[in-house]
């Protein structure tokens, strides 16, 4: 790997960092350990706090402001993505990491100190600026430490962790709201996170490097300003408002205006935060977009599944957890088989096209439930989704980063985080906006008029059975209905993700060497 360094205000050139000080072996493991906890750490706040919510509000009151909760957090992690990024490449990874993480432990304590509603959302907003330097800086101090060619082994592990994050959070939320208290879900970071500085400081052993190049403020802001944009019409619109509403419209307005004053900061930016050139190889620009259709599959079409489990199939919310792991089980065994094989072969095209097209087989296949189809068939469709989502998301962060230069590790490692991140928010609106007007219909039709006004409101096993019968038999076809059009929608995307990996090269990876 190399280092950036230059002189006065000109282009930074590079210098020897990032090849391993000592041969790979203990200390390698235990560096990679400590990555895994700081991405834990990320991966589980959201999934823990989800189970929370109702302790929250009742505790603190600002029902009104609960969505800010989740936003404060996504909109601060996805604008301060990129930024980490450029500055771990410019002025070293493994400071970058500990200052993330060391942000994000300071927004946990806060959070759980907070009095009010407000307090909350900006202790939130301070962990989700930490947040988004940790999946970034793991994945690039991963990168600076493995060649292409031997990450295969190592995003394995990744994928496990995300695979118990994914089926652990909601349990242990759920576990600690009851026996400790909600603000115990911000301490549990603390010593996870203590455990991860200590590792990462004592034993990750980088060539210290700077650069003297100017940080690129015009292309922080301007992107910053997009991003934010992009998030909260996304996040906003058809919920919170309407989608030709003035608030809507004007920040479409501002994220459009503000992306063309992007791009016209990189173009003259000696050190830009985004470098424009990394999108002249055709496969850095082809994963980028299925990162960001991957995201948009996965995050809006996995929404809507626990709602159709608990509403249509009976199952509890703890149970839904529970029976979402088949998914996340197919995931990781997935790529703990694809990972090796890359490794031992360099091959990986096949994985990118087949992991595509199982995803929207998988999804096509949500897309035909309705109120007669059990668990036990949804698991089974749920396995295709897993394995879909385990072969693509290693295979496309590796490809990645073997399409940059070593200096553009944590920006391209920024890049791929936030094209899934932009992907999801987009996805969560988008499909979401498909199932609320799908359930609204169906409502009506079943219902009557009255019944649509809030037949779109997620109600759990006990607020189901105080309705009508007739009620609630309208409303669990409404949901399917909803799920229905919610899947095809995601399928669909899926479809447009397999076209993107057919035109996906096949470069060998780089083996030790990363010169």
């Amino acid at each position: 790997m190399t280092a950036t360094t230059s002189t006065g205000d000109g282009p930074a050139t590079t210098a020897n960092e990032g090849t391993p000080q000592e041969p790979p072996g203990r200390n390698l493991y235990v560096v990679i350990g400590a990555v895994l906890i700081a991405m834990l750490l990320a991966s589980l706040d959201n999934l823990i706090l989800g189970t929370a919510m109702p302790s929250i509000v009742g505790d603190l009151g600002g029902l009104g402001h609960l969505s800010w909760v989740v936003t404060a957090y996504t909109l601060a992690t996805a604008v301060s993505t990129p930024v980490w990024g450029k500055v771990g490449d410019m002025y070293g990874r493994k400071g970058a990491f500990l200052t993330a993480i060391a942000v994000f432990l300071a927004g946990s304590a806060l959070a759980g100190l907070a009095q009010d509603m407000t307090q909350l959302i900006a202790f939130r907003a301070v962990q989700g600026l930490g947040g988004g330097g940790l999946m970034v800086g793991a994945l690039a101090i991963i990168s600076g430490l493995v060649p292409p060619r031997e990450q295969g082994r190592y995003q394995g592990m990744i994928s496990a962790a995300m695979g118990l994050a994914m089926i652990a959070g909601p349990l242990l939320g759920g576990a600690i709201t009851d026996h400790l208290g909600w603000r115990w879900c911000f301490y549990v970071n603390l010593p996870l996170g203590a455990l991860a500085l200590v590792m990462v400081s004592s034993v990750l052993h980088l060539p210290k490097h700077r650069s003297t190049a100017r940080i690129d403020y015009a292309g922080v802001v301007t992107l910053t300003a997009a991003i934010a944009a992009a998030v909260l019409v996304t996040t906003w619109g058809g919920s919170e408002y309407a989608w030709t509403s003035p608030v809507i419209v004007g920040l479409a307005a501002l994220g459009a205006l503000a992306a063309v004053a992007f791009l016209a900061a990189e173009r003259r930016a000696a050190e830009p935060v985004l470098p424009l050139g990394l999108f002249r190889d055709a496969n850095f620009s082809l994963v980028t977009g299925i990162g960001f259709l991957l995201g948009f599959a996965m995050f809006g079409a996995m929404t809507f599944l626990p709602l159709f489990q608990q509403t249509v199939q009976g199952a509890s919310a703890s149970g839904s957890g529970m029976l979402g792991m088949p998914m996340f089980l197919a995931m990781v065994a997935v790529n703990m088989v694809v990972g090796p094989f890359i490794t031992r072969t360099g091959r990986y095209k096949a994985f990118i096209v087949g992991g595509a097209a199982l995803l929207a087989a998988g999804l096509a296949l949500l897309a035909t439930m309705d109120t007669g189809t059990g668990r036990l068939t949804t698991g089974a469709f749920m396995v295709l989704v897993g394995a879909g989502v385990g072969c693509l998301m290693q295979t496309t962060l590796i490809v990645t980063l073997q399409s940059v230069e070593p200096k553009d590790l944590g920006v391209g490692s920024s890049t791929a985080t936030l094209a899934r991140t932009i992907g999801g928010s987009v996805g969560v609106s988008v499909v979401g906006a498909v199932f609320a007007s799908r359930v609204r219909d169906i409502m009506a039709e079943r219902a009557g008029t009255a019944a649509a006004t809030g037949g779109s409101a997620q109600l759990d096993a006990a607020g189901l059975a105080r309705l009508p019968a007739p009620v609630r038999d309208a409303y669990e076809h409404a949901v399917a209905g909803g799920s229905h059009q919610a899947f095809l929608a995601a399928a669909g995307v899926c479809a447009l993700a397999v076209v993107l990996a057919w035109f996906v090269k096949e470069v060998p990876l780089r083996d030790g060497s990363r010169s």
